[in-house]
């Protein structure tokens, strides 16, 4: 019984920010290219229920666990991979674990998944910020993978390791203090030569368990946040290195390795072997192997596909006010009330399933779930139905200034669900001269605002991706 990798989901997020744009108004840092941004009302953690959504859309298995990481998490103290459990609708006998803090944390949370009896998921999400200028700023990225790990009894293995290898190493090279919004970097120089020792070595081990030798291997993915010894490693792979795409979305840090691995696998055929290497205080290096069933899987949305539907029209000056670097005049209106934590509980369904209720009787869909039918005045005759996944139609909208939003103007619009169900919601991804009645929309999991430390969590609309 063979076990490995049975399905993966990407997440991209929708903006980009050009770099020529931080040059144009610091006069310093940016270059040329693109960065991947995750909105004003996106974390870690809603770019994680978008990567697990994706490598769950289509299929019909069950994920038993959640490990999920993180070098940004957005609590500390309070697990983040309950709420993606909850978004996903998944039963509560659901394991949901954080490993975070840092770029091998995604190492974690992928082992743990591995390891772990059943079908396991590994969340691996990550937020990339620095100061103003710094090669932080311009190099970093955001993005989201989930990689879904069983066995031949669950569902077809696509992909499995047949040589694994790590090596640890203990020296400075990248580093946070807990509060900070920005790395700090050791001298590039000492990092470079710590860490081609450790992967030198880690890949030697990794090879020789797998029986084969470098230039049997079809593709290398080498991810790392140490660009410096990334590109002096990808020497040895040629013309066999997969693009590492920091040209086009930037480095999104623990995310990398696992979203290079599905970009490999998006166009992998049966029998490729792939060698993967992450640079992350130390060295970690595996072979996997694609199967026959690689040929018959195709993923929700590809991660080309992703980059290609971006928009690169984010304003750098908006890019600052989203991470924090720029305080801007608020709306003139009160500042949002947090959640509570006792009604926020109860309705957990809705909240954060985005789950109504159906009359048994007339087929009456309720958003939010009601008791009494509006169609008949059944009285607790109701079942319940998720509507994350159901596409819906523009019915009417408006374009609020004077709502509070970080990224004003507030668009509001009023959707009909395919099969039934009308509700009020807001829209996000989206130019607000481009918003249209009749357009098509799907439900998205996002950060409503955050207040005295609560994030409210709950779905917004977005334009149907194609």
């Amino acid at each position: 019984m063979v076990r490995g990798i049975i399905g993966y989901g990407t997440y991209v997020p929708y903006y980009r920010l050009d770099r020529a744009k931080i040059t144009a108004a610091m006069g310093a840092g940016g270059g040329r290219g693109h960065r991947a941004v995750a909105g004003y009302d996106e974390d870690t953690t809603t770019m994680g229920v978008e990567a697990a959504r994706n490598a769950l859309r289509g299929s019909t298995v069950t994920p038993s666990s959640i490990w999920f990481a993180t070098a940004n998490p957005a609590y500390l103290d309070k697990t983040n991979a309950t709420a993606i459990q909850a978004a996903l609708d998944l039963p509560q006998e659901t394991w949901a674990v954080d490993a975070g803090g840092s770029a091998r944390s995604a190492e974690a949370a992928i082992t743990g998944a591995r390891g772990t009896p059943g079908i396991s998921m590994a969340v691996i999400s990550d937020l990339r910020t620095g100061n103003p200028t710094s090669n932080d700023e311009s190099g970093g990225g955001d993005a989201a993978t989930a990689l879904l790990f069983g066995d031949d009894e669950d569902a077809p293995v696509i992909a499995h390791a047949i040589g694994r290898a790590a090596a640890t190493g203990e020296f400075l090279d990248r580093y946070r203090l807990p509060g900070e919004n920005a790395s700090r970097i050791w001298e590039e120089r000492f990092g470079e030569q710590a860490y081609l020792t450790l992967a030198e070595d880690a890949i030697e081990r990794a090879m020789k368990e797998a029986d084969l030798a470098l230039e049997d291997v079809d593709k290398v993915v080498i991810a790392g946040l140490h660009a410096r010894a990334v590109r002096s490693l990808s020497k040895i792979a040629g013309d066999k290195l997969v693009d590492d795409l920091t040209g086009r979305i930037g480095n999104p840090g623990a995310a990398q390795l696992p979203l290079l691995v599905a970009s490999a696998l998006d166009n992998a055929a049966p029998g490729e072997t792939i060698l993967c290497v992450h640079l992350a205080d130390g060295a970690n290096a595996s072979v996997l192997r694609t199967t026959d069933a690689i040929a018959d899987y195709t993923p929700f949305s590809s991660v080309e596909s992703q980059i290609e539907n971006g928009s690169d029209n984010l304003d750098y000056n908006l890019y600052l006010t989203w991470r924090g670097f720029l305080d801007r005049e608020p709306p003139r209106r009160p500042d949002p009330d947090r959640p509570g934590a006792p009604p926020t509980f109860r309705s957990e369904d809705w909240k954060y399933a985005f789950v109504g209720s159906r009359d048994r009787s007339s087929g009456a869909i309720h958003l939010p779930p009601m008791r009494v039918s509006m169609d008949g005045g059944a009285v607790d005759d109701m079942e319940r139905v998720r509507m994350a996944d159901t596409p819906a139609t523009i019915a009417t909208f408006t374009v609020d200034y004077l709502a509070f939003s970080l990224s004003p103007p507030t668009v509001a619009v009023v959707i009909d669900f395919d099969g039934g169900g009308r509700f009020q919601a807001e829209m996000t991804d989206v130019d607000p001269d481009d918003v249209k009645i009749g357009d098509r929309v799907e439900m998205t999991f996002r950060r409503l605002f955050t207040a005295q430390g609560i994030h409210n969590y709950f779905w917004k609309a977005r334009p149907l991706a194609e």
